[in-house]
């Protein structure tokens, strides 16, 4: 086969398979099991799973980790599974998944330890709440619960307890029954250096912090990522805020499972920070092993969503997508913005069907569905699915279409549009027109091969239907809305609307 004549690759997403108020039912590995199929129909190639690990309480979602080796196999914490499931129901999500050809993505969270079995007396030093860099005061003996011994599951898998040396520092003095912010004092012990300068060092941030100049917690971490990936056979990992650990310990544990599991391993960090060069600068220190999650997108849709008339031109804006697309995760929303977290990032439902396809449909990022536009979100702050349940559609756009070089038409601030042209082997191509103001119509170039060809919107949004004439087509859409037009009998058309059983609660 000739060099340009290469099969195109096809167009990937992945799913963030859960959001905060999940019920603590210890039913979601069940659920998401059920799910598979369904997903896999709609174009979703990889799933990245709640953090699986032990918590301090099975009620809690994994980010107050105790025991990374512990996936809902021991009898610790309040019972064996964890919030998630048991660990068997686990590996039999991951043996379908991977018949199935969809790659698991876990949540590992590296940065801190919570739920201690024993209170260990060390030497400490109180820092500002606000500049972890000043010290308050001189060292003095607290009684830190710090002492991690793993009763349920003793030595399987690792021999390893951590203790107060092990740890930078802690946030509760059990003897006068203190809470502030602890640096652990001692030989070799202080606060990473490569980290974020947010307040001041931003090593700390929660519960027993886990000190990576420390060669046992190192060798450990490293171990476990080598025996986790192994255990799930994962694909890769979402890293919890990598801002807030050690750069060159990040960069040895990534090296470490690529090495023992292959440099295919996908690795996201999620480093909150809506500056596109401190993102850019922090992906150069990780040799550009790594992606990020393109928090500055996000904010940009939340924004744009505010505004009246807004100018959806500016939308990629100050992103990372636009500077260096191939290191960018893109996403709407996740758990930490959902509504009642501290993140919180509300982008109005109107807007989400235009931002998945800015997402999905544009030839540069690699985009990241949220469970609860796909599923609806559960607890206080109880939505349905979003997009008028459009969204499988728009994902199976992506996989059958959206393939091609890529020709912009953005001349009008609330109305853009731009067509895909396609590939040898994938030549539909498609024309996507989006308004956030009132209906709006753009004639768009889609190649003189399509003529006399008739497309329509395969959203159904749009009743249009838009002949193709020397190579152009005038396509329009609703205001307040958006349309994907592609040839009306093309490969897959009978594929859509997509079968999808977005009641994944069995409600």
């Amino acid at each position: 086969m000739p060099e340009d004549r290469k099969p195109t690759p096809d167009n990937h997403c992945f799913l963030q398979g859960f959001e905060w108020y999940v019920p603590a039912d210890q039913k979601h590995w069940q659920r998401l099991l059920g799910a598979l199929p369904d997903l896999k129909a709609a174009g979703i190639d990889n799933l990245w799973i709640p953090p699986a690990c032990k918590a301090s309480s099975n009620q809690g979602n994994g980010y107050d980790i105790y025991d990374l080796y512990d996936l809902g196999e021991f009898d610790q914490k309040g019972g064996k599974s964890t919030k998630w499931g048991p660990k068997e129901e686990l590996l039999e999500l991951s043996d379908k998944a991977q018949e199935l050809g969809i790659g698991l993505y876990l949540d590992a969270v590296l940065n801190h330890k919570a739920g201690a079995d024993e209170k260990e007396k060390c030497m400490a030093v109180e820092v500002d709440q606000n500049d972890r860099t000043k010290e308050v005061g001189d060292p003095y003996e607290i009684n830190a619960w710090v002492g991690f011994t793993f009763p349920g599951r003793g030595d399987k898998y690792s021999t390893q307890k951590y203790h107060w040396y092990h740890m930078t520092g802690t946030d509760y003095n059990a003897d006068n029954d203190k809470t502030a912010i602890y640096k652990i004092v001692g030989d070799n012990k202080r606060w990473a250096e490569s980290v974020d300068t947010e307040q001041g060092n931003a090593d700390y941030m929660m519960f027993a912090d886990l000190d990576y100049h420390h060669d046992e917690v190192c060798a450990d971490v490293k171990n476990w990522g080598v025996w986790v990936t192994k255990e799930l056979k994962l694909k890769g990992m979402r890293l919890d805020a990598v801002q807030h650990f050690s750069e060159r310990f990040t960069n040895e544990f990534v090296s470490e499972i690529r090495k023992e599991c292959g440099n295919d391993q996908f690795m996201v960090g999620e480093f909150w920070v809506g500056d596109q060069q401190t993102m850019s600068d922090w992906l150069e220190k990780m040799e550009r092993k790594f992606s990020l999650f393109d928090a500055p997108l996000l904010y940009n849709f939340a924004s744009i969503s505010k505004q009246e008339k807004a100018d959806l031109r500016k939308v990629f804006d100050g992103s990372l997508v636009s500077v260096q697309p191939q290191n960018a995760v893109t996403v709407i929303m996740n758990h930490d913005t959902e509504r009642g977290q501290v993140m919180e990032t509300p982008i109005e439902g109107f807007f989400k069907p235009l931002a998945y396809c800015l997402i999905l449909l544009r030839s540069s990022g690699y985009p990241c569905i949220f469970y609860g536009d796909l599923y609806g979100i559960k607890g206080e702050y109880a939505e349905p699915p979003s997009c008028g349940e459009k969204l499988p559609d728009m994902i199976l756009a992506r996989k059958l279409y959206a393939y091609g070089d890529q020709e912009d038409y953005w001349d009008d601030p609330n109305c853009i549009g731009w067509v895909r042209r396609g590939t040898w082997d994938k030549p539909a191509g498609l024309a996507c027109l989006m308004s956030n103001a009132e209906p709006g119509q753009i004639r768009m170039a889609v190649g003189d091969e399509h003529n006399g060809e008739v497309w329509t919107d395969v959203l159904g949004w749009s009743q249009e239907e838009v002949t193709i004439e020397d190579g152009y087509g005038t396509f329009s859409c609703s205001g307040i809305s958006v349309s994907i037009y592609v040839r009306k009998d093309a490969e897959g058309r009978d594929k859509f609307p997509v079968k999808f059983n977005s009641n994944i609660y069995g409600e």
